[in-house]
């Protein structure tokens, strides 16, 4: 009886290991869940809608979004850190979630790095600087000079305490020495408000908010929040053009509970790669302000450990606490 229990023993992981090749080929079996950390509408959200319809259809399975707002989206991810490691459940990650947010909240219930297996990124969340027509300021040089002559005096909206706004505003803070003072709201839709009513002068706020008011004439853009000018609007500089070292970019992924077989790993990162890569969706999405840029799960677990050395430095730096 013992040879037998050894026989199995050496046999079970040999034939564990033959069915993953063929589960990832049947795969998915039944549907997929996709989990957003904010609310409907969202940039994220829109995003896993816009690519969970095209898996649907290149699957033949349903692939459901759901909505696990709260927190700053770390309900969402601590719920996928644990789910079963089997394909069905997927999430949207974002710089906010898998870096800043380590450093904001304290006992995050999850490791960034650990807990996740990361598919492909998906792409820049493009981040602009925006002034109300009112103040006197065409350029990022323009609006560091006014600062400076008026500190104190400049407030800047952004979507609230520790997102990738306000992280954007405490930076061009830091590199320049300027004194502005941040106004949080509860996301953007609340900040372009306050900019268009002329209640706050300064904003940095997603594209995909600003870009559908430039046209009441109440406010322009000076600059996008990003290492390269954004190929949509190659006439707006980046900050960095102005301000040395300044680099904040804000991403979106997708990932797994860490411990996903590396075949199935490998199936979801060509279908998602595949309907990113596809004109419509590359369309689609730019119009939320999203510059569709997917990689390998190696790029993107590199982003993620650049981001929270970036990001662990400025929120310690600027001593920033979630609310």
């Amino acid at each position: 009886m013992t040879w037998f229990v050894g026989l199995l023993a050496r046999a079970l992981p040999l034939a564990v290991a033959a069915a993953v090749p063929a589960m990832a080929q049947d795969y998915p079996t039944r549907p997929v869940t996709i989990v957003v950390g904010y609310t409907p509408g969202a940039t994220s959200d829109l995003l896993a809608r816009t690519v969970a319809e095209r898996l649907n259809a290149a699957w033949g399975q349903s692939v459901i979004v759901d909505n696990r707002s709260g927190v700053g989206g770390n309900i969402a991810a601590a719920y996928v850190a644990r789910a079963p490691a089997d394909g069905y459940t997927l999430m949207v990650g974002t710089d906010a979630i898998m870096t800043s947010n380590v450093f904001l909240y304290k006992n995050t219930p999850f490791d960034p790095v650990k807990d996740f297996a990361p598919i492909t990124n998906a792409g820049a969340n493009i981040i602009c600087l925006a002034v109300h027509v009112d103040l006197p300021v065409n350029s990022v040089a323009q609006l560091i000079a006014y600062a400076k002559a008026n500190p104190g005096k400049l407030q800047y909206g952004s979507s609230g305490i520790g997102s990738p706004h306000h992280l954007a505003g405490e930076l061009l803070r830091q590199k320049t020495g300027i004194d502005i003072v941040h106004v949080p709201y509860r996301g953007g839709g609340a900040t372009i408000n306050d900019l268009l009513g002329g209640h706050i002068k300064v904003a940095f706020l997603s594209l995909s908010s600003a870009v559908p008011h430039l046209s009441s004439g109440k406010i322009r853009i000076v600059a996008v929040v990003e290492k390269s000018r954004y190929a949509a609007m190659p006439d707006v500089p980046t900050i960095g053009e102005a301000v040395p070292g300044f680099e904040m970019s804000s991403w979106l992924g997708f990932f797994a509970p860490a411990g996903t077989p590396a075949p199935l790993m490998t199936r979801i990162n060509e279908a998602m790669v595949k309907v990113l890569t596809t004109d419509a969706v590359k369309e689609k999405l730019a119009t939320l302000g999203l510059a569709v840029a997917p990689s390998t799960p190696a790029e993107l677990a590199a982003v993620v450990r650049e981001g929270l050395a970036v990001r662990g430095e400025l929120v310690k730096a600027a001593n920033i606490q979630a609310e």
